[in-house]
């Protein structure tokens, strides 16, 4: 059994000019709903599934931020994240999309799907998934 396979495919989804600074929006690759952001001239993918109960979290606005307490700030709230968080349509939870890290959850992370430019399109690459070995036969 060779080891050759590659380690993910790539997807062209637009040109770039498809996907402005402060923009958003949902596209189809390979039967799956990737969410595409522009914030502040990085480009991140995120799957268009929450957590929470699969909502289309990709299809929510972003808003210009979140608030956040710690005991750092002695408890006071903080803005955080100006610009980077997607907030589920169907109950709420909010997503700092650069990091895919849920607001409210420490323990839930949405997968993050590589987006880059090549020649003025905007590819996502989708890492392949991982091969089990089969048991050695006798």
């Amino acid at each position: 059994m060779s080891d050759d396979a590659p380690s993910h495919t790539d997807h062209v989804v637009g040109a770039l000019e498809d996907f402005p600074e402060g923009s958003h929006r949902v596209v189809e690759i390979a039967g799956r709903q990737v969410g595409i952001f522009n914030i502040g001239g990085e480009l991140h993918g995120l799957p268009n599934v929450c957590p929470h109960q699969t909502g289309p979290v990709c299809e929510g606005k972003i808003v210009t931020g979140s608030l956040r307490s710690t005991k750092e700030s002695g408890w006071r709230a903080e803005w955080v994240h100006d610009g980077e968080v997607i907030v589920c349509p169907w109950h709420g939870l909010e997503y700092h999309v650069p990091t895919g890290q849920c607001m409210a959850f420490p323990h839930i992370r949405l997968r993050r799907y590589d987006v880059l430019v090549e020649d003025g399109e905007v590819v996502v690459r989708i890492k392949a998934p991982k091969r089990r070995r089969s048991p050695a036969r006798a």
